[in-house]
């Protein structure tokens, strides 16, 4: 199952390791593409969301890989956590695939478009596992897929649009452009509706704790779609969210993007890393930050301690289910929201000045008078709290809400150097909040201060 072209073993032994392979220190954080980077800026776009009507674009993305056969059920619960036992037609789920050490490889989105027919989507990783293992395993399934706009060979058009309608007005905009409600549906249910004679699915949704609905069509009816939408919102204030704004709800909602996948080091998936592309997700996401480890396998992470817990069904056989098993006993790791001090931001970011946009997925220490405790995953500007938080992975003993914590902000030159060098790198104040960051710490935040 070899490529012809460059794999993933190819980069790391040309390198000499995992770690010398993606190590990028300063690397550009990820934003979508084919989106404005701001149309209002990005502080209105976000306040959209919290306090009006806010309209996304994720047509171009996305990665979407639709799995059908016979064994399109079995082969996905064979490689994921989830429970199939549970699964409608039109329901969509968080699927979760991990190594058979427990490590997440990434999470998806898995809708269930016919009795043996699913969409995953997202960023690849998720996609590569699954065909890899159906592949191997002969499973009777096939896949279409259909790559993100900046990847998909030849260009072209995305095979479907999906258009986001979020924030308090929601559902008044909804109402203006559909004549009237959607049929009541479940969150993370869809139902199947017409916009103007045209067929689309409406999937109940949420983002950073409000309520909206997720638009899939189609692409032939895009355009018509989009500006429907744009006119239907118009009276309500709407707002279109680009690129900017685009990265930041995950870091009030608490979901980490983009976890260091479980794949580099296991001598028995060696086919696989050599079946996966060099200049794929697996070999070009970076990694950076001041919190740096020769080893790779210090990135790794548990779906426990992402909060995936309620999804493992252990009632099924799945790679990793033993490994779950014992991790779940601990030690792991909490997540977090860290709030960093407002202040100390501007000094160490903004140079004494207003910080502007602040966007790192970026590793970076988080210490307390006993050294390192805790990882940063993603950091980000939050207007409508007026400060940067940071999801975060931090010991246990530390992750009561109020604990006062420093994130040390830099970046680590990598090989070479003593991982605990002391580089001279600033740091920021923080306190430990919940994650997902709710109204009640956001509100007492903004009260205190």
């Amino acid at each position: 199952m070899t490529s012809p072209i460059p794999s993933l073993q190819n980069g790391i032994d040309e390198a000499g390791s995992p770690i010398k392979l993606l190590w990028r220190p300063n690397a550009e954080p990820w934003t979508p593409e084919v989106v404005e980077r701001e149309y209002t800026g990005w502080r209105q776009e976000q306040n959209a969301w919290h306090e009006g009507v806010a309209l996304l674009n994720l047509s171009h993305h996305m990665y979407d890989m639709w799995i059908e056969g016979p064994d399109a059920t079995r082969v996905l619960a064979d490689h994921g956590v989830n429970n199939f036992e549970k699964f409608a037609v039109g329901q969509a789920k968080q699927y979760v695939p991990v190594t058979r050490h427990g490590h997440i490889v990434t999470d998806g989105i898995l809708a269930r478009e016919g009795e043996n027919k699913y969409l995953l989507s997202g960023i690849p990783a998720a996609q590569h596992w699954v065909r890899y293992h159906a592949e191997k395993g002969g499973y009777d399934v096939g896949f279409v897929t259909d790559p993100s706009s900046a990847f998909r060979p030849g260009g072209g058009d995305p095979k479907l649009f999906r258009y986001q309608i979020q924030g308090p007005l929601a559902a008044k905009l909804v109402e203006r452009a559909f004549g009237g409600p959607l049929p009541e549906t479940k969150f993370f249910h869809s139902s199947p509706v017409t916009l103007d004679g045209r067929p689309l699915r409406a999937l109940r949704h949420g983002m950073a704790g409000q309520a909206g609905f997720e638009f899939i069509g189609p692409w032939e009816h895009a355009a018509h779609v989009h500006e429907a939408l744009l006119k239907a919102g118009e009276p309500l204030g709407l707002v279109q969210v680009g690129a900017l704004a685009y990265t930041t709800p995950s870091v009030e909602s608490g979901w980490i993007p983009s976890p260091v996948p479980g794949i580099y080091t296991d001598p028995e998936l060696a086919d696989y890393r050599a079946y996966l592309p060099l200049f794929g997700i697996e070999g070009k996401r970076p990694l950076n930050g001041s919190y740096f480890s020769e080893d790779i396998e210090d990135y790794y992470v548990s779906p426990y301690e992402l909060g995936y817990g309620k999804l493992i069904h252990s009632g099924h056989d799945f790679v990793g289910r033993d490994a779950l098993l014992k991790a779940k006993e601990g030690p792991l790791r909490s997540k977090v929201t860290l709030v960093l001090d407002p202040d100390d931001v501007r000094t160490v970011i903004g140079q004494g000045e207003d910080p502007g946009f602040v966007l790192s997925y970026a590793r970076h220490r988080v210490e307390t008078d006993a050294g390192l405790v805790g990882v940063t995953m993603q950091s980000a500007s939050i207007d409508p709290v007026g400060a940067v938080l940071a999801q975060t992975l931090i010991d246990s003993e530390h992750a009561t809400p109020g604990t006062e914590v420093e994130v040390v902000w830099g970046e680590h030159p990598g090989p070479g150097t003593d991982p605990e060098a002391d580089l001279g790198f600033p740091r920021i104040r923080a306190t430990v909040q919940p994650s997902p960051f709710d109204e009640h710490a956001r509100t007492l935040y903004r009260r205190d201060r």
